[in-house]
């Protein structure tokens, strides 16, 4: 038997057992990026091998959380892919005028920056009054982030231009404020978004969505994974509602390509058929 094969086995064990154990299911995740993080793991716990985590996850919570900390993908950014950003803004927002109420449902939003962009975009249409914004996320952490709306002033300066590059109507900074070596997004952007627990693996659906976020989620899932999460957002999207994902994704697969139509070849927003 290779080690390679043996690596392998060792990683669908831990997966196994983090699942059984705590009910957070890695198992259709994409296997070498995950295996990547698992080894990254091993060497920051100086352990041997994968296989002498399983122990310590099983009896361990605060082991545990560690390793979920560093199996969850957390990347995220104000207006991240400035030009996807404008797309919405000009193929999306007219359609949402139409509607007398707008649900927003932000799967897979980690610490919240996504959410609070379209809260931003919504306000700049008229459209925040009316508007419910739903962020999801496995990691609990990450939502005491989003909730609290407290953000780090590094990365504020490109946050603005990510702003300015999207189309902003006005300034970015109308909307936080600055204390000490952080800033706080506004109120009104606050109360209108709604964040809680959902596991994409095996949650439900949310029902009369008119526009879903998910962006660079679906990279880190299987072909399988992939389409039961496009069917879902399926699901929960009204007639002629919008999937907004990330540019390095594509709803191009067989079993799901006759549930979403793509704006525009450039375009990384879907409409539902």
């Amino acid at each position: 038997m290779s080690s390679e094969k043996l690596a392998d086995i060792e990683s669908s064990l831990l997966l196994e057992a983090v699942y059984r154990r705590y009910g957070y299911d890695f198992r259709s995740y994409t296997f070498p990026g995950m295996q990547k993080r698992l080894e990254a793991f091993v060497q920051t716990e100086h352990l041997n091998s994968v296989s002498d985590m399983i122990p310590r996850l099983l009896h361990d919570n605060l082991f545990f959380n560690r390793l979920l900390s560093s199996l969850l993908v957390t990347v995220t950014d104000f207006f991240r892919d400035p030009d996807a950003y404008k797309s919405l803004k000009e193929n999306v927002m007219p359609a949402l005028r139409t509607y007398p109420y707008i649900n927003v449902w932000c799967a897979g939003c980690a610490t919240g920056e996504e959410a609070y962009s379209v809260a931003i975009m919504l306000k700049e249409a008229g459209l925040l009054g009316r508007s419910q914004i739903y962020a999801t996320d496995i990691n609990n952490k990450s939502l005491s982030v989003g909730k609290e709306g407290i953000y780090s002033l590094k990365r504020l300066g490109q946050n603005a231009d990510n702003y300015r590059l999207a189309g902003g109507a006005g300034d970015f900074s109308q909307y936080y404020t600055t204390k000490y070596n952080a800033f706080k997004m506004d109120k009104e952007l606050r109360e209108r978004i709604l964040f809680s627990r959902h596991n994409l693996v095996n949650d439900g659906a949310f029902a009369e969505m008119h526009l879903v976020f998910c962006r660079n989620v679906c990279i880190y899932f299987n072909e399988k994974l992939q389409t039961h999460v496009v069917r879902l957002f399926h699901k929960s999207l009204v007639r002629n509602g919008f999937l907004f994902m990330g540019e390095s994704e594509r709803i191009d697969y067989e079993t799901s390509i006759n549930l979403f139509e793509l704006i525009k070849s450039t375009s990384c927003v879907y409409k539902r058929q």
